[in-house]
């Protein structure tokens, strides 16, 4: 077990209002996130939504024939586990750990009665659902829109994003999984910016090199997702 990361280190606990910051407090759960662990399958009932800290969760939208994509990643800015309160009980994604480290999680009937107060949480729960609705619909225009090369440069920054690390444990192949794409495009990908000097990739680790020019190589994608998760999540609520 690692040292234990402070819950406020999510963005969403850290904007809840002091009285229900108390109320909250003793009912979250401290948990580690290996990486590659399933959080839920699609169809499966929800017995929690988690809290990232230190983690990162891919959200993956499976095919028939087991092919995957991923529709949105969520760390430390948000929740694993929207449909439990939008109404859907159940979802058709897959969320599993992309980077291992810590969240707090909350059961499903605890968090269903903090939804139902009203009130400030309700509406932080829907300010961070729009955010990921416009993540998810972003994402699916990029996939079809913009080359590997620019969607591989938004993965990357959206994921240093909810880290406190400029290095990624990832291998090619998780990331193939990710986009939905060869192996093969992703390493040829890859190996173009590291010849640029962007990244330096080894042995499962990639660590960005050059930030800004990462920035200024991906396309408009990351910039629109970016800004609206700036614009719908204070950093705190008014108590």
């Amino acid at each position: 077990m690692t040292p234990a990361t402070d819950p406020r280190d999510n963005r969403l606990l850290a904007a809840l209002p002091d009285v229900e910051w108390e109320r909250w407090r003793p009912q979250l759960e401290l948990v580690e996130m290996p990486l590659g662990k399933v959080l839920y399958e699609p169809g499966s009932t929800l017995a929690h939504v988690y809290f990232p800290t230190t983690s990162i969760v891919s959200l993956l939208y499976v095919m028939e024939d087991g092919a995957s994509a991923e529709i949105a990643v969520v760390g430390r800015e948000g929740l694993v586990g929207i449909s439990l309160f939008m109404g859907g009980a159940t979802t058709p994604s897959r969320a599993v750990v992309q980077s291992a480290g810590q969240a707090f999680r909350l059961t499903a009937d605890l968090m269903l009665q903090e939804f139902n107060r009203a009130g400030p949480v309700l509406h932080l729960l829907l300010r961070y659902t729009q955010a990921l609705i416009t993540q998810m619909a972003q994402t699916a225009v990029c996939n079809r829109h913009h080359s590997l090369d620019q969607q591989l440069c938004r993965w990357l920054l959206l994921s240093l994003d909810r880290l406190d690390s400029r290095e990624l444990v990832v291998t090619q192949e998780l990331i193939a999984n990710m986009l939905g794409v060869r192996r093969e495009g992703v390493t040829e990908a890859a190996g173009e910016l590291q010849k640029a000097g962007l990244i330096r990739y080894r042995r499962g680790h990639i660590t960005v090199l050059d930030r800004q020019r990462l920035e200024q190589r991906t396309c408009e994608c990351y910039a629109v997702v970016k800004k609206e998760y700036d614009r719908l999540l204070p950093a705190r609520l008014a108590t």
